[in-house]
């Protein structure tokens, strides 16, 4: 039953950024309170009726009016209230993801509204006529990759609490998780390849230098062949300094390792690089981002890694997404 009622209500309620509230969207039903209100108008009634007594039936009439206009209340207190999606924050995985929501009402003063769903509650909040107001609501994270709200519930029990009315708003738009910064184990070189590197690079007149693995097209000059003949693992020198080229932060040059493990040592190394003002880019499977600075540069890194291996649905709004266990090596 509960399955029937969410695809019928979902079904009622399609995803979208912006959601204004009326008479289809909103339900309503008598609290805990409202039903004992109401057995008790019941007992009176019937108490009346027994004793032919005309003050109780008027109280009875009067508290029955009053549950009535309450349910009126209630029900219009909710009725053209506009909700939209303002942003979709993004972080690192184990923060909590903002998503900033913008409550405006054109008709009458929304009173007392309550927002609940996965995430931390902001507490009540009333809107005036033709105002607006911005609330942020935190999602808490755990993997990485889209954060999607998948159900926000809006509720109001004023003006007495007999009645409550709700409704749920069912943003489209995704906010995005990081991976999880990880400083990458240090390869270890002997003393005597260190100084063959430091003279190396003295020599050529850089600041900085990574090793990463050989690959094809690379030229033969910037292999270590020392250390290629004592250890047999064919590793190239990159060197960055003011006139030295870009480095490159490449998915490849982690092997065997695991998927999430890779990206987060390369988030590590996007961070690192961007606190140091310097130039990068960053090399994923089927994704290349070519060497710059600046924030932009930086988000659109952290994006990259972020989205690295999520594929959007038909729909458009969720998204299908690996979760450790099934990331493949």
């Amino acid at each position: 039953m509960k399955r029937i009622w969410q695809r019928w209500v979902d079904r009622r309620i399609p995803p979208a950024d912006r959601q204004q509230l009326n008479q289809r969207t909103i339900f309503i039903l008598p609290t805990g309170a409202g039903l004992v209100f109401g057995l008790l108008l019941v007992i009176m009634l019937v108490t009346g009726i027994n004793y032919q007594n005309s003050l109780i039936y008027l109280l009875t009439f009067l508290l029955g009016a009053l549950f009535v206009a309450a349910m009126h209340q209630t029900h219009r207190n909710l009725n053209g209230l506009d909700l939209i999606l303002v942003r979709a924050g993004e972080g690192f995985v184990g923060e909590s993801i903002p998503f900033v929501l913008r409550l405006g009402s054109e008709r009458d003063e929304a009173v007392s509204i309550q927002l609940s769903g996965h995430f931390s509650p902001p507490g009540l909040q009333s809107v005036g006529a033709g105002g607006a107001c911005d609330v942020t609501l935190l999602a808490a994270t755990q993997y990485r990759g889209p954060v999607s709200m998948a159900r926000v519930r809006i509720s109001t029990r004023f003006p007495f609490g007999l009645l409550e009315a709700w409704s749920w708003m069912r943003p489209r738009t995704a906010g995005l998780a990081y991976p999880r910064p990880l400083a990458p184990v240090q390869s270890t070189l002997t003393d005597s390849e260190g100084d063959h590197q430091a003279e190396s690079v003295v020599g050529a007149g850089f600041d900085d230098a990574d090793i990463r693995p050989w690959r094809e097209g690379d030229l033969s000059h910037r292999v270590l062949w020392k250390r290629f003949a004592r250890t047999g693992a064919m590793v190239i020198a990159d060197w960055a300094g003011e006139q030295g080229s870009p480095q490159w932060l490449d998915y490849a040059a982690f092997p065997g390792v695991d998927v999430e493990t890779r990206l987060s040592f390369l988030c590590h190394q996007v961070i690192e690089r961007d606190q140091a003002h310097q130039l990068y880019g960053l090399r994923l499977p089927g994704i290349i981002i070519e060497p710059a600075q600046g924030g932009v540069h930086y988000r659109q890194c952290l994006r990259e890694l972020a989205r690295f291996g999520a594929a959007s649905d038909e729909s458009g709004g969720a998204v299908a997404f690996p979760r450790p266990t099934e990331a493949r090596r």
